[in-house]
């Protein structure tokens, strides 16, 4: 047993979040109360959630320097990855035209209903893209701001910072590679997983296992160690979040039944299954792919899928990723309590059911 609340952590990590978007509200009071409905929105999108993020720069830090001499700054510098995390969500929602986050309206869709409230003129629609994209920038830009200004030694920051930049052009990049390939509406498993990799992986657990580490002043060796940790982790953390996707109950995942088929994405998990199933089978997958679905029509694509044995093979993969990369991180240069708590966070990482 460890002595790290992980419920605990998620509080300080909301308090900190809090903070700093008073700090900001108070730099924009004198723009009024659209200002204001803007940091209100913030709040939302950095409400709530796993804080894997944090948690696994909190614990990449302490991996390598097991005190921590300024406690506060270091959950300000976790944060900064929550804020950055809630960037994403907020444009992803937005590109992917999700009506709910977490059992609320998506940022676009709350903006959108302002304004049809309100009877404003023109498109509410448009209203709705124009703010969600303007807050997921706002949004992005704190996330580096909150780590710049973290309160750690100033050569960390730097070389956290860095690590920080590239994490942040792969999570765009990646994104641009999903949405393209949902737009050629085909992916075999390689560029499946090469989406995954970008869009996810790197930047749910190993990016920030190298940003905590970094400003720890980890060496270079122990940043690849915990990349042999890191990466098999992350990309089996979102292949658990594909197969909640399409099989998660809603109660829990906060989205509709089949949320990622309505949305057409090409996941790994529906390239195995147009792969495994029989022609016509596949043919029904592919067709419904990107277009609304009844419960039925979700219920029939998801036996599709199960039926073609990739939700089997899916899940064979998370164990073996998972296994892989709890053994690299007992042969890392790390410390012993760090390898003891981010074992259990690769349980729940890659366990959960939401």
């Amino acid at each position: 047993m460890t002595t790290w609340d992980p419920a605990a952590f998620r509080d300080q990590v909301q308090q900190v979040l809090d903070a700093f978007l008073d700090e900001r509200a108070a730099e924009l009071a004198p723009l009024g109360p659209d200002a204001t409905r803007l940091i209100g929105e913030a709040r939302t999108a950095v409400t709530g959630g796993k804080r894997f993020r944090a948690a696994f720069c909190h614990w990449g830090y302490r991996a390598i320097r097991p005190e921590v001499a300024d406690p506060a700054a270091l959950a300000r510098a976790c944060a900064s990855l929550e804020v950055l995390h809630a960037s994403a969500l907020v444009h992803d929602d937005f590109m992917d035209a999700s009506d709910t986050r977490r059992g609320r309206p998506a940022t676009h869709r709350a903006f959108e209903a302002e304004h049809r409230a309100a009877g404003w003129r023109g498109d509410p629609v448009q209203y709705g893209a124009a703010a969600a994209i303007l807050l997921g920038d706002l949004l992005l830009g704190w996330s580096g701001d909150l780590l710049r200004h973290c309160g750690l030694g100033a050569e960390g920051i730097l070389a956290g910072l860095d690590l920080f930049e590239l994490c942040r052009n792969e999570v765009i990049a990646g994104q641009f590679l999903d949405v393209s390939v949902q737009a050629r509406g085909r992916a075999d498993v390689d560029t499946a997983m090469t989406v995954l990799r970008y869009k996810s992986a790197k930047y749910s657990i190993e990016r920030p296992l190298h940003i905590g580490a970094a400003l720890a002043g980890a060496s270079a060796a122990q940043i690849e160690q915990l990349t042999r940790f890191g990466l098999p982790l992350g990309e089996a953390f979102q292949l658990r979040d594909d197969l909640l996707g399409v099989f998660g109950d809603p109660e829990l995942t906060g989205k509709p039944a089949g949320d990622d088929l309505v949305e057409g994405k090409r996941t790994v998990l529906v390239a195995l299954a147009l792969d495994g199933a029989p022609r016509a089978a596949a043919q029904r997958l592919d067709d419904a792919l990107g277009t609304p679905l009844s419960p039925a029509d979700v219920d029939e694509v998801r036996q599709i899928i199960d039926e073609s044995g990739a939700r089997a093979q899916v899940e064979a993969v998370i164990g073996q990723l998972a296994d892989r990369a709890v053994e690299a991180l007992r042969s890392a240069d790390v410390d012993g309590r760090a390898v003891v708590v981010l074992t259990e966070l690769a349980a729940a990482a890659t366990q959960r059911t939401v």
